[in-house]
């Protein structure tokens, strides 16, 4: 049953709030102040109708957007939707009682996600490829995307071919896909059982596509060249599958403040190391200790360091830091750490940290909420939080990353 609603203001996943008797109603598309109609179905409701539309509604970039759950704000004015966007990094220090400066959001343009993880399902009128629906399973077939790069969406045909070819099976599935510098690397998760004669027309597929890459489930099936991707000027071939930046511009950006910060220092531990994407630009100019749990990241890093040029030495350790952090008595053979965990943040290693002697700390984080809970566990030992950047490498989600600078003065013993 459709009813009207007044837009009280923006949720955290970008939809629009309205408090009712019954509690709060999400409502996405919408837009603070706006009237709206819509058909409500427990604390959600469908967008029917914008009665009287916010003065910062603009036209979405996209034919898809409203339809596909990849995009929330593309209806958002570019200064209002960055406003809000930093704000989500203020609010989660605020819950913390962290009272800090929180420099403007970084940008990040159009037409820049060199990765993207698209889904895709056989179907009786064809193969589906492109982003669910937003709390859905419903893949929405997609034939353009503003976020990601030009050579991925030129590539939508070829990679929904190429899913028609390696799906065996009824459940919809993943396919991960990278622009590397030697072309499209991609990854393809849950197609089902991979036959051999499945394997040739993948393989001759892959071929003439000219992809650089294609594994399914870990497994390599076919690498015409290694995918190769430049940290600084140090070039890494990433394994099937593993962690990377969604956006170059923005790493970069984290990288440079990141090395800024450390500059003077002799010995780094790079925490949650991933491929080396600050290991190996560190190491331009100090020792760098990397630490990461994935084993062939790992392997890559250390690949990229010994086929790197004018590096100094970096070591690695294979080790789950959530299951076993760096202990304070390990770090303190080091000058300065930096930790780059996944969403879930890195609680255990941080009060690691805390105790130790280290006095330069930068801390990376896709998530206020868990950098916040981090960063008052070092604050309240002693750091002081110099310097917050939030960086959008997620255009128009609700998604924000952070990079918090630290620092503390030598204790006395």
């Amino acid at each position: 049953m459709s009813a009207e609603f007044r837009i009280e203001r923006l949720g955290a996943q970008g939809d629009g709030v309205v408090l009712t008797e019954r509690g709060p109603v999400y409502i996405p598309f919408t837009l603070a102040g706006e009237r709206v109609t819509a058909s409500r179905n427990g604390d959600r409701a469908d967008l029917l109708a914008v009665v009287e539309p916010s003065p910062l509604r603009v036209e979405p970039a996209c034919r898809h957007f409203g339809e596909c759950g990849g995009c929330a704000l593309q209806h958002m004015e570019e200064g209002a939707y960055r406003e809000w966007k930093r704000g989500r990094v203020v609010e989660a220090l605020r819950s913390r009682g962290i009272e800090t400066e929180v420099a403007p959001l970084v940008p990040c343009p159009p037409k820049e996600r060199r990765r993207v993880t698209l889904s895709a399902r056989r179907t009786e009128a064809g193969m589906l490829l492109g982003y669910n629906r937003a709390l859905s399973h419903t893949i929405v077939d997609i034939e353009e995307c503003p976020i990601a790069r030009p050579e991925i969406v030129a590539a939508l045909e070829p990679l929904r071919s190429l899913a028609k070819t390696i799906c065996s099976t009824d459940k919809a599935f993943r396919l991960t896909v990278t622009v590397t510098g030697s072309g499209l690397d991609v990854a393809a998760h849950g197609s089902g059982k991979f036959a051999e004669k499945t394997r040739k027309a993948a393989s001759d597929f892959t071929l003439r596509a000219g992809f650089a890459r294609l594994s399914v489930d870990g497994e390599i099936v076919i690498e015409p060249r290694k995918p190769v991707v430049l940290f600084g000027d140090v070039p890494v071939s990433p394994p099937p599958g593993a962690f990377l930046q969604a956006v170059a511009g923005a790493e970069q950006t984290m990288a440079d403040l990141v090395s800024v910060h450390l500059s003077k220092v002799k010995r780094i531990a790079d925490l949650f190391s991933g491929v080396g994407a600050f290991a190996l630009r560190l190491a331009k100019g100090t020792e760098i200790h990397a630490v990461e749990a994935d084993a062939a990241s790992l392997s890559a890093l250390d690949r990229g360091f010994r086929f790197g040029s004018g590096l100094k030495r970096v070591t690695t350790e294979r080790r789950d830091l959530f299951v076993r952090p760096v202990t304070a008595k390990e770090l303190n053979a080091f000058d300065g750490i930096v930790f780059d965990p996944p969403r879930a943040g890195a609680e255990a290693q941080s009060r690691q940290i805390a105790k130790s002697d280290v006095l330069l700390v930068a801390a990376i984080s896709c998530n206020p909420a868990t950098l916040a809970r981090d960063l008052t566990i070092l604050i309240e030992a002693g750091y002081t939080l110099q310097r917050v950047v939030p960086i959008d490498q997620f255009l128009w989600s609700p998604h924000v990353e952070a990079v918090a600078l630290l620092t503390r003065k030598k204790r006395r013993r």
